[in-house]
């Protein structure tokens, strides 16, 4: 992949466009990834060697964790799944076992792929899709004739098994076809046919019990039943009456399936998973406290035993194939209030060698957060409300009182970080949103009186806060 090599310094610059400061969690992770680009350039004895260093980010919610994970991986464009640690149980217990994690990343590296390549092969797959069209709106005529003497000559005349009289103008009447097919294709690609009304063929796209059976717990053995069998069984069709422009969509689909193929992008797809897949195990936090010995925490431990060898690197048979862990890159994040990293067991605190401790938000942070950002809350709510015709404008004062006021409700009350000004903003303007098509074709000024008489009540009232805020 072209992002690969990027310097560290460019990764950095590139995070800080919609993550503002934590900028010792923002070079772990950036070494972490210029690692890989450099892990590639080794000689290929070395290069199977040479493990990713697996990271642990400590710090409270809303702080950007989970942002700083997710941002990587779309910047390299590497299949990424975020996974919450507390949702697995130990091997024997009912839950989601921990080899899921892997099968959900093969699972998101084959949508990607299949992406990839629906690309590659979408002009011509609209191409043949117009021409199922026309088949639809005006058919070719089809030369009719003897009876068949044999099996073979009943299928190649389409089925026909009774005698019919030779026509003798049948090159007149598919010239005419053919003229009148190229004025319909023609119109179609003007799209001057869009929303008439045709009908056509499609596939049916009932769940067999095949597919409930397998998604209830026989697929993680690795086993696809609906591979299995599902061939056994001809697909059914129906007929659908669709507008022209739905069924360019539907037919597209299906062109672009049968061209791609998709042993290649199996095969692809689990080569990216296994090579440059990431992991955010969220709430690592939970499973590291030491057990009780008995109640519902009993098993935590076992989790932490159970992802050890996923971490450690291991083979996860999938209904793909096999799929080998050794140079995926886990990120593990988690508050640690009441646990610290320590208590995890000594073998998985060794395969996440790289610590670092994201800072809590200041006030200034908040206010940056508010504003600087590619995808910041004051541009998307500008955007939302410009769909309706309605123009906002934040004052400097304005932004300033909802930075202070995110801060102080953080320090009385649970510190949420950055999600704190979602709630804020979403007191401040909550009338304008409702009442937004009365605004319509008008400009308003959100400066603090406006945030203040809004926020008045709650800020002046901190048990009314600690509900609302």
């Amino acid at each position: 992949m072209q992002s690969f090599n990027m310097t560290p310094r460019e990764i950095v610059e590139e995070l800080d466009k919609y993550i503002v400061g934590q900028q010792a969690a923002k070079k772990a992770v950036a070494i972490a990834l210029r690692n890989r680009y450099r892990r590639k350039m080794l000689p290929d004895d070395l290069r199977d060697e040479v493990y990713p260093k697996n990271i642990i980010m400590i710090g409270s919610t809303g702080v950007g964790k989970t942002e700083i994970a997710r941002r990587l991986a779309r910047l390299v464009k590497a299949p990424f799944i975020k996974v919450e640690a507390t949702k697995f149980t130990e091997v024997g217990y009912v839950g989601r076992d921990v080899d899921s994690m892997v099968r959900d990343l093969v699972e998101t590296s084959i949508r990607m792929v299949k992406s990839e390549k629906y690309e590659e092969v979408e002009d011509k797959a609209k191409r043949l899709a117009e021409e199922r069209i026309v088949d639809c709106i005006l058919p070719l005529p089809r030369r009719k004739g003897r009876s068949p003497k044999s099996p073979f000559d009943f299928l190649l005349m389409g089925g026909v098994n009774e005698p019919i009289d030779q026509e003798e103008n049948f090159d007149e009447r598919f010239h005419d076809a053919e003229q009148k097919r190229q004025i319909i294709r023609q119109k179609l690609a003007r799209m001057e046919l869009e929303q008439e009304i045709i009908e056509i063929e499609v596939e049916e796209s009932n769940v067999s019990f095949m597919e409930v059976f397998s998604g209830s717990g026989v697929e993680e053995m690795g086993i696809n039943l609906q591979d299995m069998f599902g061939n056994l069984i001809p697909k059914k069709r129906k007929k659908r009456r669709v507008t022209v422009e739905e069924a360019r969509k539907i037919f597209t689909h299906e062109e672009a399936q049968r061209l791609m193929d998709m042993d290649e992008v199996y095969r692809e797809a689990i080569k990216r998973a296994e090579q440059d897949g990431i992991i955010f195990l969220d709430e690592i936090d939970k499973i590291a406290a030491k057990d009780s010995g008995y109640g519902p925490d009993v098993s935590r431990g076992g989790v932490q035993r159970d992802i050890l060898p996923i971490v450690e690197g291991s083979t996860v048979v999938t209904k793909y194939g096999p799929v080998n862990t050794d140079h995926m890159l886990f990120i593990a994040a988690g508050a640690f209030h009441v646990s610290k990293p320590s208590d995890l067991i000594p073998e998985l605190q060794g395969r996440f060698p790289i610590r670092v401790e994201l800072e809590s938000l200041t006030r200034d942070d908040l206010r940056r957060i508010f504003t600087e950002p590619h995808n910041s809350l004051v541009k998307q709510y500008v955007a939302l409300l410009e769909t309706e015709k309605v123009h906002i404008h934040f004052t400097d004062e304005a932004i300033d009182y909802i930075a202070d006021v995110a801060f102080e409700v953080n320090t009385k009350t649970e510190n949420i970080g950055a999600r704190r000004l979602y709630t804020v903003m979403e007191k401040v303007l909550e009338d304008l949103l409702f009442d937004a098509p009365e605004y319509a074709n008008q400009t308003i000024e959100i400066n603090k009186t406006y945030v203040a008489e809004r926020l008045k009540k709650i800020v002046e009232d901190e048990d009314l806060s600690r509900y609302i805020l």
